[in-house]
């Protein structure tokens, strides 16, 4: 009976210290990340206000700052996110958080730690104007106005390089210039042309598809390691008569296949622009995902290259909370959607390729879409 009274008294003591432990960690600076949807969140980029955070923590030193998660203070990536301004706009902190579950983080000072780069993008002017983007995944690239120059290589749409490594390959890429044969790390063999290519968008009018060319200028927002961020601007076109411009801020996050796109259209008038928002569509039979309902654009193309060495790509776009509609015309597979001057419109697209070892089929990649669009439908709720 002693022994068994020593037990318990030593358990409670031991479940005390847990609860003081526990009270002290919530006590601390720390921010709770929740995850009320019913699929799990793996590393997950989660873009926190700065200005939440300094307001509850206004002592916090940007210069000597650690975030750690748990009582065995595991390390989290971070990233302040400046948005192209001076000031701090997010922290971004990169976290994995069970379906119905969340997480609390602490921030404490101390060295602050230089994090993996996991996202990637800059100007390309030895390569006429190109500007590329990448992250541990994928990585792709728009096509500047260097480039109508050289008509026969000329394209107007989002191009796609399929990378199998989950390092940043585009310096290495451009020096070598031997990207079109794999060499261990990859290969760019996707084929854009005068069409949307991955996922690109364009005014669609009177049964025709306007395209603005290519881009003339870009800035650059943030720069990894998380996130990457920029703006391509292009010059005023002719759409059915209409003076128009256009912006394209383009995001792209550690982990994720999908680039957010908010892109902003200026012309004069109060009316609608329909927009289409394409898939280049081959010859060759192909799997494709038509959901207008989720508004899920989804492609599994035909595997390339003789015996298929090239492997199989797949590409999609996702536009969350608006109407469209989706067909098979003018070589792609198009969603259909409209948006108003000066209002932005945002969507998400990307790509997957076979051999980078994490989706392998037409399946496997339209389930990660599901996911993705899911995940969209449920931010991590931060207290």
């Amino acid at each position: 009976m002693i022994k068994m009274k020593r037990f318990f008294i030593k358990m409670g003591g031991i479940m005390l210290m847990q609860a003081v432990m526990f009270c002290q960690i919530a006590s601390a600076q720390s921010i709770t990340l929740k995850n009320n949807s019913s699929i799990n969140r793996n590393n997950e980029v989660v873009s926190i206000p700065w200005s939440q955070v300094i307001a509850k923590y206004a002592a916090l030193d940007t210069n000597a700052l650690v975030i750690t998660q748990g009582f065995n203070k595991k390390m989290i990536s971070y990233q302040f996110e400046y948005q192209g301004n001076t000031t701090i706009q997010n922290l971004l902190v990169e976290v994995s958080i069970p379906a119905k579950s969340a997480i609390q983080i602490q921030l404490s000072k101390g060295k602050r730690p230089v994090f993996e780069t996991k996202t990637y993008c800059r100007f390309i002017p030895e390569r006429k104007d190109d500007f590329a983007w990448e992250n541990d995944k994928i990585a792709h690239r728009m096509y500047g106005k260097a480039l109508e120059a050289t008509p026969k290589e000329n394209a107007y749409g989002t191009d796609v390089w399929s990378k199998r490594t989950p390092k940043m390959i585009l310096n290495l890429w451009y020096s070598t210039n031997k990207y079109h044969e794999d060499n261990g790390t990859g290969l760019d063999y996707y084929h854009v042309g005068y069409f949307l290519g991955a996922g690109d968008i364009a005014p669609i009018l009177k049964d025709s598809i306007w395209f603005p060319k290519n881009y003339t200028r870009w800035k650059v927002l943030d720069n990894g390691p998380l996130r990457s961020s920029f703006i391509l601007y292009y010059d005023s076109w002719n759409v059915d008569g209409t003076a128009t411009t256009v912006s394209k801020q383009i995001s792209l996050d550690a982990g994720s296949q999908l680039s957010k796109v908010i892109a902003t259209y200026d012309y004069t008038g109060s009316q609608a622009l329909p927009l289409a928002i394409g898939i280049s569509r081959r010859a060759e039979a192909g799997a494709m995902m038509l959901n207008e309902q989720k508004g899920i654009l989804g492609y599994w193309e035909p595997t390339h290259g003789k015996d298929g060495i090239d492997g199989t790509i797949g590409v999609a776009c996702i536009m969350p909370h608006t109407e469209n509609k989706m067909s098979l015309q003018k070589g792609h597979l198009l969603a259909t959607v409209s948006t108003n001057a000066h209002t932005p419109f945002t969507y998400y697209k990307g790509a997957a390729w076979n051999k980078m070892g994490d989706i392998h089929s037409a399946e496997e990649w339209f389930h990660y879409l599901e996911i993705f669009e899911t995940a969209l439908q449920n931010p991590i709720v931060i207290q």
